[in-house]
């Protein structure tokens, strides 16, 4: 009996099972059947569709006992055909039905072009649907598969379709194990056993094919595993598949890097290889955009993928990408700055990253340049730890000074005093910035009046040199912190463009290369200003034209979140949800809105080529017609021309019979 919906009860949309086979005669439709029967004796109404036996015996065993939908018979071409009965399968409405051959093309008549069409109106329709295809089905892989095997699969299925099946189950068989099913007879008939086992069923053709749908499932896998992750908000990463992060400052040991990495994710079977740039606006010591471009290459031609964020923490900006995307190991350098560098500015980037991995191992390369930098640049701004200590050198360096000259009081004078002090005073601007030497200054200042200006011991003086002496050191001491407070902030501000022309010429170089433009820029725009989800939006309608959002966000994760809104032309806006974009983002993101509005031109001006090409195919076939029927007419034209001209002409005397003959002849050419 076919189901009724009950007044009142709640539509769902049908479940859909695919039986994925890594090569025809892997027993698909058979593991299909068997199910359909466990089914049916737990009580489920199933029916079968449409099932394709091939004569198979033990699978044409299986039909038995199951209800079976007849088919639909269509006329093609002067050939009897037949086709699943969509519309007698809608109208029985059974909780289960049986589809076989998910890529099948239909034959004219029906109102789908294809099988996949008529599975999606069952689903609409509430009806759950058990189905099968091949890998070699899939458009994704339609052109891997005619390289491995030399022949064409003109019938394909989108990847989507089955991508949101509620289950997969991949068929698989061994190449050997499935050549001895066809030479017993078990697949094909025996006059077609030697030709396929010769062709297309060599077993290197099966092991490639194999490979591919073991490959395909395990990233069908890796998204259903995501998903549960997020839903259940689960931020620990779980080691199902190794992902290798890769940490690229631009500098000379890129190369040795990266094929590390790629050699360690090449050791599991699926491993992905990503290759990251932090741009900061303190800048990376060495970074050159002519480097990381040949980086970029490089990693590339390895097959893995090139990104870039922007972040002044790079420690923290490493370990959130490799969180976002379920890094597992995460490759880094080892320090390029010398014993002295490192005493002065404390643990780098590599021990930082380290002691906040927790669950991430991270693998510190030795390179030929270990330990080969440069001494720190003056002028720039620093960590939180050198300010601390620029502030405590600002509290002591004063004090160890006075403890220092006070045994040479009596054999040095007050201006080498000073001086000495000023030294000090300089040490620590260039160790913690303006604001701590400062207060050196201050500090300073009063101790050498308290213990080096007479009368000692009081904060009073006594003589007007001294007093000079005091202000001028004061006065120099400030103009030294601000210059060095000055050259910090024009140094972050030509980091600051480096950066973001870095970021730039990454986007020009690997996003605006071929057709999928819009979802890379989208992309590339969420990594590099390290944002939840990035949306284009109609302006007038509000609907959404593309999107990028985060491996592991969500719709629920950006409620309540920043975001940051740009106009791109008329009629669209880029939206950007996430953290709050600061003021200096601003011009780099109207540089991507800019790219963005040109991709989506290039689009629409693509559509309206793809639009003209018909008309442009009409107007030659016109042309070529009317060549051909204006030389098929230009013969006869002439002749009756010529016969015309003949008799009007006034020089020659035509006889009744010559006149006859020409008026005939004229007469027939224009006819």
């Amino acid at each position: 009996m076919a189901r009724d919906l009950a007044p009142g009860t709640v539509h769902r949309r049908g479940r859909l099972r695919v039986y994925l086979g890594s090569a025809p005669g892997v027993g698909k439709t058979y593991r299909m059947l068997d199910e359909a029967h466990r089914r049916q004796d737990r009580g489920a109404e199933v029916v079968v569709g449409f099932i394709e036996c091939h004569g198979r015996r033990f699978t044409e065993g299986l039909v038995d006992g199951l209800e079976v939908i007849p088919r639909a018979h269509r006329s093609y071409r002067g050939a009897e055909f037949e086709e699943m009965d969509l519309d007698t399968v809608l109208a029985r409405r059974p909780s289960v039905v049986l589809v076989d051959e998910l890529a099948h093309t239909n034959i004219p008549g029906g109102r789908n072009a294809k099988r996949w069409q008529d599975v999606e109106e069952l689903l609409a329709a509430g009806i759950d649907v058990v189905t099968t295809v091949n890998i070699q089905h899939l458009e994704s892989l339609n052109d891997v598969v005619r390289k491995i095997t030399g022949i064409p699969q003109r019938e394909t299925v989108p990847d989507e379709v089955v991508r949101r099946a509620d289950q997969i189950e991949l068929v698989d068989m061994a190449p050997q194990a499935l050549r001895r099913r066809m030479a017993h007879g078990n697949v094909y008939k025996a006059e077609k056993v030697d030709a396929a086992l010769s062709n297309y069923f060599r077993v290197g053709n099966l092991t490639a094919l194999r490979e591919l749908a073991l490959l395909w499932v395990a990233g069908r896998v890796d998204e259903g595993l995501r998903d549960y992750r997020a839903a259940h908000s689960i931020d620990r990463v779980w080691e199902t598949r190794e992902r290798v992060v890769v940490a690229l400052t631009g500098g000379p040991e890129g190369e040795t890097l990266i094929r590390r990495a790629a050699r360690i994710a090449d050791r599991t079977a699926g491993g992905d290889l990503l290759a990251v740039h932090v741009s900061r606006s303190d800048g990376l010591a060495g970074a050159s955009s002519g480097a990381l471009a040949q980086q970029r290459q490089l990693v590339e031609t390895l097959g893995g993928s090139y990104h870039v964020v922007v972040g002044d923490d790079i420690p923290t900006a490493l370990l959130a990408f490799a969180r976002a995307h379920h890094a597992t190991q995460l490759v880094l350098g080892t320090s390029r700055r010398g014993r002295v560098n490192r005493f002065l500015t404390g643990p780098g980037t590599g021990q930082t990253t380290v002691d906040a991995s927790e669950d991430i191992d991270v693998h510190m390369v030795t390179h030929e340049f270990t330990g080969r930098g440069r001494l720190p640049a003056l002028g720039r701004r620093h960590s939180k730890r050198r300010t601390i200590a620029g502030y405590a050198a600002g509290l002591i360096v004063p004090l160890l000074l006075t403890l220092a000259l006070s045994p040479f009081r009596s054999t040095l004078n007050l201006t080498t005093d000073a001086l000495i002090f000023q030294l000090g005073v300089v040490a620590v601007a260039l160790l913690g910035g303006a604001l701590s030497a400062l207060l050196a200054a201050f500090i300073a200042s009063v101790l050498l009046n308290y213990f080096f200006i007479p009368p000692l011991h009081t904060l009073t003086i006594d003589e007007a040199n001294n007093i000079v002496a005091l202000v001028v050191f004061a006065t120099v001491a400030l103009a030294v912190s601000t210059v060095v407070d000055h050259a910090g902030r024009l140094t972050t501000r030509a980091a600051r463009a480096t950066a973001e022309a870095e970021t730039l010429s990454t986007l020009a170089g690997s996003v605006l290369r071929g057709a999928d433009a819009l979802p890379a820029l989208l992309e590339k725009s969420r990594t590099a200003f390290g944002m939840d989800s990035v949306a284009l939006l109609d302006s007038l309608t509000g609907e959404t034209i593309a999107c990028s959002d985060a491996a592991t966000g969500g719709a629920d994760e950006t409620e309540g979140q920043e975001s940051t809104e740009v106009a791109v032309g008329e009629r669209a806006v880029l939206v950007l949800t996430g953290r709050r974009l600061p003021a200096a983002d601003q011009r780099v993101l109207t540089a991507f809105a800019a790219h963005v509005g040109a991709a989506l031109e290039r689009d629409r001006l693509a559509v309206a080529a793809a639009e003209v090409e018909p008309i442009k195919a009409a107007d030659r076939m016109r042309t070529a017609l009317l060549a051909a029927v204006s030389h098929d007419l230009r013969t006869p034209l002439a002749a009756a021309r010529a016969s015309v001209g003949s008799l009007r002409s006034p020089e020659v005397e035509f006889s009744p019979e010559d006149q006859a003959e020409l008026l005939a002849t004229a007469d027939e050419s224009l006819v």
